[in-house]
């Protein structure tokens, strides 16, 4: 059987984040929702917090069936199911149903995004066992940026064929796309390694550093370091979704900005999230992922305890663009470092089940800043009450390194006492 190429493998996988990352595309569709069918914007947003909950939810479910089904049977499944979902839309648009909407958009779309979002990752970590981070930096690259694609696309199909049949449009669109990706993702042979990398081995006589355990995702889950995992990717996502979330009004309210600076501001805000992702992650395959985690809690809490002073609209933007890009680097760097952290045997499953972390944080920073800006009518509090997480996340970055340092050096110890066995 021919060896498959590990860069066609890549991109098969930005192509199924790409579809799914159109999620983000979703505020394009609110204003033409409640205009045409009198819904609600609480009850528009409902459909997009339900998407990510369900996103999450359905990545910790469907863990398991990665692992034992493989990636190409998981990722045509997504297809079934994401598209399935836009489609589902279009026909609750044509006979106003908000009850079929919510159903169909978030909860069938979003057991596509979770289940579309896991599956080419464990795979590609297995192929790039010399970049992990560039490897999966690339294809969650794809989710981040899906929406500078379909943002534009999406807001032209509603001008001229209207919101259904944009759905269909793209439900049909994506399916085609994400079915192309699934066909040709594959895992490589057991214990694979790329030429370059057997090279580097047989010249230095010395194997590449290996990972820390090799765990099922049962096994995982008893282990400190996956929890402190767990509330490190947490507090990360919450301070990001809460900046998407509110982006635009807090740039206007804060700063000054334009309505249109501000609607620009955003559309950066969506570069730099998938710009970062390639970015830090890349970074961590040099620096260490440990390392990088604690540099980004580091980073943001500086920027979120100067934000509340800040009234320059440059500086607020530089600072927010930072924080949005090790956004997207925390869930780019993140699979590369549950592969350091407990081995490839169940990375899909383990995957899953953190990625419950995106489920809250996509409830809690969003609640949480509209709640505190309604009180006190500012966002101010709001920056220190994250800045607070964020001192919390920088803590649990440093008990991650301790602990990492610990079970690395009771690994040294029992493989002194099996020599002289």
């Amino acid at each position: 059987m021919k060896q498959k190429n590990r860069w066609l493998i890549a991109l098969s996988a930005v192509a199924i984040h790409l579809s799914i990352g159109s999620a983000y595309a979703y505020s394009v569709f609110q204003n033409p929702l409640a205009a045409q069918l009198g819904w609600e914007q609480t009850q528009v947003s409902l459909a997009f917090t339900i998407a990510i909950f369900f996103l999450g939810i359905s990545a910790a479910f469907f863990g398991p069936f990665v692992e034992k089904k493989g990636p190409r049977t998981a990722a045509l499944c997504a297809a079934v199911l994401f598209s399935a979902g836009l489609i589902g839309s279009g026909i609750a648009v044509q006979i106003e149903s908000l009850a079929l909407f919510l159903f169909s958009y978030g909860a069938i779309g979003g057991m596509g995004l979770g289940l579309g979002y896991i599956s080419p990752v464990s795979t590609l970590v297995k192929w790039f066992p010399d970049r992990r981070g560039l490897a999966t930096g690339m294809a969650v690259f794809g989710f981040g940026a899906g929406a500078l694609i379909a943002s534009p696309v999406a807001a032209q199909l509603i001008n001229t064929a209207g919101i259904s049949a944009t759905f269909f449009i793209l439900g049909a669109t994506f399916f085609v796309l994400m079915v192309s990706g699934a066909l040709y993702i594959a895992r490589p042979p057991q214990g694979w390694k790329p030429k370059s990398m057997l090279e580097k081995e047989e010249k230095e006589k010395t194997p590449v550093k290996e990972d820390l355990a090799q765990l099922t995702a049962k096994e995982a889950v008893k282990t400190k370091r996956f929890w402190m995992l767990w509330v490190m990717m947490f507090i990360n996502i919450s301070v990001g979704i809460m900046l998407i979330s509110v982006a635009s009004p807090m740039a206007q309210e804060k700063v000054g900005m334009t309505a249109i600076a501000a609607a620009s501001l955003v559309g950066i805000m969506g570069l730099f999230n998938g710009g970062g992702r390639i970015v830090w992650a890349s970074a961590s395959d040099y620096i260490g992922r440990a390392r990088v985690y604690t540099i980004f809690f580091t980073v943001q809490l500086a920027a979120f305890l100067m934000l509340p002073t800040v009234t320059n609209a440059i500086l607020f933007q530089v600072l927010v663009l930072i924080v949005i890009s090790i956004y997207g680097g925390g869930f780019a760097s993140l699979p590369a470092f549950i592969g350091d952290l407990f081995g490839t045997k169940q990375l899909g499953a383990i995957h899953g089940l953190l990625l419950t972390s995106w489920s809250m944080a996509g409830v809690v920073g969003p609640m949480v800043v509209s709640y505190v800006r309604e009180v006190t009518n500012s966002y101010n509090l709001t920056f220190y009450i994250f800045a607070g997480f964020l001192l919390v996340a920088f803590i649990t970055s440093l008990a991650m390194a301790k602990n990492i340092k610990e079970v690395k050096e009771e690994k040294r110890v029992k493989r002194v006492q099996t020599k002289m066995a």
